[in-house]
């Protein structure tokens, strides 16, 4: 006689064993945003996760194709609200890929440091959100600290924190106010140090490695199967950095290393963003030091109108491969516009990285992703 299907939420009995249907989210306060994941448990047991989203879909993509190009802007700040910069930018990449034209030097510069920047900012809330949730709150409070800092530098320089919208399909708005440069300064020289005080307080702790050594385990041969990118792709030794890779917005102009490890935890993805923080700071040194002269945009008059046809660019956004495919109509809206958010296909590694494994562990694998919501629903 066949075995009978047991369906998500019936209870097994047989021997010993029974398992149990529980809700992780919601508003569950690990999972960073409107994130729901129906687990199935055995014990403490992980059986099987089923991740359920929609809670937060906005319909950008559908609303973008209603919009101008520039009206486009300020829906992808909306994205990753974390790094709102990292989406104007591989937006204005894409139309500009379109339209065959490319920013001046001075603002492709002004890009990276803003971007860079950014992805400080973003790694840092990260890193302090998954201390707090695996039980260490101390840590929280110095990253937010720096965090603070840039988010006065965004704000100095577009006039908001987390929703720049200061880019545009050629260059920038404006040029870097003249009290930027001394002040950012400080701050590049003050934060390897700072740094050195986070990794102090987790990097050898022993509660904070046996939460997260061995925890998430995830190939690279299931990272490539998954399409995994970002940290968690070079976490698994995997050596592919977008601004290396395929350099954009004159990232090959800059000296600084991918950061790679192999240990394919949640641990290594935990160091993967401590070194990358590093990395970014090493950038923004470079680019206000060889921040050329000249024209912050590319002067374009009457409406934007990109010849027909179809574009895809992509960045390494502080998540992964953040892409924008577009297609033209010889319009002044586009035909269609389609994201690839790396938070929405990253998360397919949860299941993979759960299953088998303690439910306490699934707090640290999915804080491993570094999830945020609003672009995985868009």
């Amino acid at each position: 006689m066949a075995q009978p299907e047991i369906k998500l939420g019936e209870e097994r009995r047989g021997g010993d064993t029974e398992t149990m249907e529980i809700n992780m989210g919601p508003q569950h306060p690990s999972t960073h945003g409107v994130f729901r994941a129906v687990v199935e448990l055995d014990g403490e047991t992980v059986v099987k996760v089923v991740p359920h989203l929609g809670y937060l879909h906005r319909g950008i993509e559908k609303i973008a194709e209603n919009r101008t190009y520039h009206q486009i802007i300020p829906l992808t700040d909306r994205l990753d609200y974390m790094a709102g910069a990292s989406n104007n930018l591989g937006y204005c990449l894409a139309v500009e890929k379109l339209l065959g034209i490319e920013a001046p030097p001075r603002a492709q510069f002004i890009r990276v440091i803003i971007t860079e920047l950014s992805r400080i900012s973003s790694h840092l809330f990260w890193a302090g959100a998954t201390a707090h949730d695996l039980g260490a709150m101390t840590p929280f409070f110095y990253m937010v600290r720096e965090r603070e800092q840039i988010l006065f530098f965004l704000e100095m320089i577009t006039g908001a924190r987390l929703t720049p919208s200061f880019f545009r399909i050629g260059g920038v708005a404006m040029d870097l106010p003249p009290e930027f440069h001394d002040e950012c300064m400080k701050f590049i020289k003050a934060f390897p140090p700072r740094v050195d005080e986070y990794e102090a307080l987790l990097t050898e702790n022993v509660i904070w490695k046996s939460r997260t050594k061995g925890v998430g385990y995830l190939s690279a041969e299931d990272c490539i199967a998954l399409g995994i990118s970002g940290p968690m792709a070079r976490a698994a030794g995997i050596n592919w950095d977008l601004r290396k890779n395929q350099p954009y917005s004159s990232y090959d102009k800059f000296d600084f290393k991918a950061a790679i490890y192999n240990g394919c935890d949640a641990y290594d993805r935990y160091r993967v963003r401590m070194m990358e923080m590093r990395q970014s700071n090493e950038i923004v040194r470079q680019a206000l030091e060889g921040l050329p002269e000249g024209d912050y945009s590319v002067t374009m008059k009457g409406a934007l109108k990109p010849p027909a046809g179809e574009v895809y660019k992509a960045i390494e956004a502080p998540r992964g491969e953040l892409g924008f495919y577009i297609i033209s109509d010889g319009t002044v809206q586009p035909f269609r516009m389609k994201i690839r958010a790396p938070t929405f296909v990253n998360l397919q590694s949860l299941a993979k990285m759960s299953e088998g494994r303690l439910f306490s562990d699934m707090v640290a694998s999915l804080a491993s992703v570094d999830l945020v919501l609003a672009e995985v629903d868009r």
